[in-house]
């Protein structure tokens, strides 16, 4: 995770969401490769690290072009808010959320006690970023960065974090077989950059090292630590889901245009449920992700999850499924439905999807409810089949028509 690259994570746990285009990998020219990490060893950005750990990782190494694919796709498929929340929040994650809460509840205690930042909430980010340390990434980050600071487009930018990166092992807080991750070089159970790790990531287990993939301690500490200096305000919460009343003009409205409390009561906005607004929130803004669907008054701690990743369905991804996880009555649905006669599909739904598609047929590999170019190209078909609009979108209405 990083200021300027936090979507990458984002990106990758809503891969299911995103069909791109097939691409030969450019060339990388060994030779150049060599003659780029050489010219390195002495960058401004690389005085921090010693001529031993330099050569002790980069010996040998070769480009990986297939990161230089990536870096340059663009997704095909826009996915609507509702899909993303059902994809990211469904009941698989929220009951596995509630699970690592009951398990780390002492830990998280401590650390929301010397951060303020609000268990659930880091919970949450877990979740999100990793599915609670499931899915790392596989990709080695030295060689992805090495590759990326010397091919491609923003040179500068992963220069500075293929630095990083081998400070953190020459600093021994992470072994190198265990430094791995995201083609772009977020890694760990919260998934940082490496810059961000220098800057943000804690020993919170005592252990001399600020180990961010093998110690869920270090890693959940570091993540409140990112929210804390982010701003994070302890005591206060995220938001609230909102009932707006009729004919209400929104136009200005944001959430970054915070207007106190008592001006939106004033104006007759309730909680959802119809209960009065919350007296712990001082001000906030109002923000709709869809026109006619549910509405929310974001604060300042929402800005702080934004923050972490620069995307507002993202930050409300992570405050729902904080409230669900510390809340074990809460409705998975917020009180206002998404305004679509077609609502999206969790991963166990995904994954009968998939079943149902490749009892049909269609070569799309394993049901992991991972939604590739495959599964749609699958999609697609069937859609034609079925007279529907060929889009290669996964929703109920297909998933009940296959069924």
């Amino acid at each position: 995770m990083h200021p300027a690259l936090t979507w990458l994570a984002a990106l990758w746990l809503a891969a299911p969401a995103l069909t791109l285009a097939q691409e030969t990998p450019p060339p990388t020219d060994p030779a150049q490769f060599r003659a780029c990490l050489d010219g390195l060893k002495d960058a401004p950005a690389f005085r921090a690290i010693t001529p031993a750990t330099f050569a002790a990782h980069t010996a040998g190494l070769e480009p990986d072009p297939s990161v230089l694919v990536l870096l340059d796709r663009q997704p095909e498929f826009t996915m609507p808010v509702w899909d993303y929340l059902a994809v990211l929040v469904d009941a698989e994650r929220v009951a596995d959320g509630r699970a690592a809460y009951a398990k780390w509840r002492d830990t998280l205690a401590r650390i929301e006690q010397q951060t303020g930042v609000a268990a659930p909430i880091v919970v949450g980010v877990w979740g999100v970023e990793s599915n609670f340390g499931q899915n790392l990434g596989g990709r080695p980050l030295v060689q992805s960065l090495a590759t990326l600071s010397c091919f491609g487009r923003r040179q500068t930018y992963f220069r500075g974090e293929f630095a990083a990166a081998l400070r953190i092992l020459q600093e021994g807080h992470v072994v190198p077989e265990q430094l791995t991750g995201s083609w772009a070089g977020a890694f760990g159970q919260t998934q940082f950059m490496p810059s961000t790790f220098l800057r943000s990531a804690v020993d919170f287990d005592g252990d001399g090292r600020r180990d961010i993939v093998g110690s869920v301690p270090d890693a959940l500490a570091s993540t409140a630590k990112f929210l804390q200096n982010a701003g994070w305000r302890r005591g206060e919460p995220w938001g609230v889901e909102v009932r707006l009343p009729r004919g209400l003009d929104t136009s200005g409205t944001g959430r970054k245009a915070r207007r106190p409390m008592a001006e939106w009561r004033r104006l007759g906005l309730t909680r959802a449920d119809g209960g009065p607004l919350p007296d712990d929130l001082p001000a906030a803004g109002l923000m709709v992700p869809a026109r006619g669907g549910p509405a929310f008054l974001v604060g300042r701690n929402f800005d702080a999850l934004y923050s972490y990743n620069a995307s507002e369905n993202y930050a409300l991804a992570i405050a729902h499924l904080a409230d669900l996880v510390a809340d074990a009555d809460a409705p998975l649905a917020f009180v206002t439905p998404w305004p679509t006669d077609d609502p999206g599909l969790s991963r166990a739904e995904n994954r009968e999807l998939q079943i149902l598609l490749i009892a049909r047929g269609h070569d799309i590999g394993s049901a992991d409810g991972m939604i590739g170019a495959l599964t749609r190209t699958a999609i697609k078909a069937e859609q034609q089949r079925l007279g529907m609009k060929v889009d290669g979108r996964a929703g109920q209405r297909l998933l009940e028509a296959l069924r």
